[in-house]
């Protein structure tokens, strides 16, 4: 069955997860953390949900969503700047006293304040995002095994044996028609390689409906207050991601992630297997490598001045390294630079960073040290 992806529109609802990336999301939301050199994490819902014809795409944001404003714009490198339908960003609800409704609930509230988005929205099908994931998938197949099956709501798995990225997680089991029996939020000891990738396919009113009962009956959360207690009620199906995905939950993760790049057969996969992921144009000259670089195995993005010496590392927008500067298995943001003769490994600097002549910073793999934004050391 082939799907009319104009009757489908996307969400994106942008829960944080408090101070899970430290000091990466100290002036930024999670959405807008820069990745891959030139790439925000937000790129790859956007461009996963346009590259599958969808042209009305919703993003609910929480707090210090200033930069993820600047990054989207009107949605043109999406080519959802329209008249009609396009790219709408959803900022909270402040109460009397200037909090923020987000504060006191999960994302089913985030869904409550903004009904009215939903219900003036035409398309039949909403395709729902909740966090943030590295992956290109083709949401068309998704939406063909949807209508296929005659689902209710469709959840959006892979099959993960790796630890290393720690953070919440949601597993499920299925029958062998792919019909979810079982739901588990963040269990201890880990109860199935099915870990859902936060993505879910519903009908339009019916997510209206649900969220409207959930509300009512005290809950806040999409995955325990909605899907858990309606198991029995709806037909749910899980349809298994086979590629490459990762969610960004810590700041291991978000490091180990960005290193994986490295591997040319990932990046291929990741920016261009379903699509190619779209992001924020600028103009940059191209880098500048000197007679006294050296540079192995790195991504490299537009703009650099490189002197030293770059290994295994990650170089954003506009990054200088200076004169016999060594820099490895690192990631270097926008407009930061490296002195002379200083010494990285294991590092994640933020942008707009200075980095002095001489200086040694040292993290380790498992834990890399982080330069937080416009910091001089």
């Amino acid at each position: 069955m082939c799907p009319n992806m104009k009757d489908v529109m996307g969400v994106l609802v942008l829960i944080e997860p408090k101070d899970k990336l430290k000091e990466l999301t100290v002036h930024r939301s999670l959405a807008a953390v820069p990745f891959g050199a030139r790439y925000r994490l937000i790129d790859f819902a956007l461009s996963n949900l346009v590259n599958a014809g969808i042209r009305n795409v919703g993003v609910f944001v929480q707090d210090k969503y200033r930069s993820l404003m600047d990054h989207l714009g009107i949605g043109q490198e999406w080519d959802l700047n329209r008249k009609r339908d396009g790219l709408f960003i959803l900022p909270p609800e402040k109460f009397a006293d200037g909090t923020t409704s987000w504060l006191m609930n999960g994302d089913i509230l985030m869904l409550r304040l903004h009904l009215d988005y939903l219900a003036r929205s035409k398309q039949e099908y909403v395709i729902l995002m909740t966090s943030p994931v590295i992956w290109n998938v083709d949401l068309m197949k998704v939406m063909e095994f949807h209508l296929r099956k005659n689902a209710d709501v469709t959840m959006v798995y892979h099959l993960d044996g790796k630890d290393e990225c720690v953070g919440t997680s949601t597993e499920i089991n299925t029958d062998d028609e792919g019909k979810v029996t079982q739901i588990m939020v963040n269990p201890l000891l880990s109860q199935s390689s099915q870990v859902l990738l936060d993505t879910f396919i519903i009908k339009r009113q019916l997510l209206m409906e649900l969220i409207d009962i959930a509300i009512a009956l005290g809950g806040n959360d999409f995955v325990r207050d909605i899907l858990i207690r309606n198991l029995e009620k709806l037909k749910i199906y899980g349809w298994e991601f086979n590629g490459y995905a990762e969610k960004i939950t810590s700041l291991e993760c978000y490091y180990r992630t960005s290193m994986e790049l490295l591997d040319s057969n990932v990046y291929q996969e990741v920016f261009f297997k379903n699509g190619p992921i779209f992001t924020k144009i600028k103009n940059e000259p191209p880098t500048i490598y000197a007679d006294t670089a050296v540079v192995n195995n790195s991504l490299i993005a537009n703009g650099c001045k490189i002197e030293g010496t770059v290994e295994n590392s990650i170089l954003f927008r506009g990054v200088k390294i200076g004169k016999n500067a060594v820099v490895k298995n690192s990631i270097v943001m926008q407009k930061a630079e490296v002195k002379e003769k200083a010494i990285l490994e294991y590092v994640i600097i933020d942008k707009d960073s200075t980095i002095s002549e001489e200086k040694r910073l040292i993290g380790a793999a498992v834990y890399p040290l982080v330069i937080g934004k416009g910091t001089t050391l």
